[in-house]
């Protein structure tokens, strides 16, 4: 996975930062968004971040997630 790639989340991940749903329980599955970063390093040292992994799925939403949460979509 990559910056650029298209991906769908494939689990069920409830939020609670989605501008249209503010403060509510909101499930991502099944959403499609576009991976815009990787949190893999910080200051040129390896990192292990737990959720590295930072979807835009609107141009007002973005979450971090785990890889095993996405698929990729062509």
């Amino acid at each position: 996975m990559k910056a650029g790639d298209r991906v769908r989340v494939t689990e069920s991940v409830i939020v609670y930062h989605h501008p249209e749903h503010r403060n509510e329980p909101f499930d991502l599955k099944g959403q499609e968004g576009e991976v815009v970063g990787l949190a893999n390093t910080w200051q040129g040292k390896a990192i292990s971040a737990n959720f590295p992994v930072l979807v835009q799925f609107t141009k007002k939403f973005k979450a971090h997630l785990r890889e095993t949460e996405l698929e990729v979509i062509s």
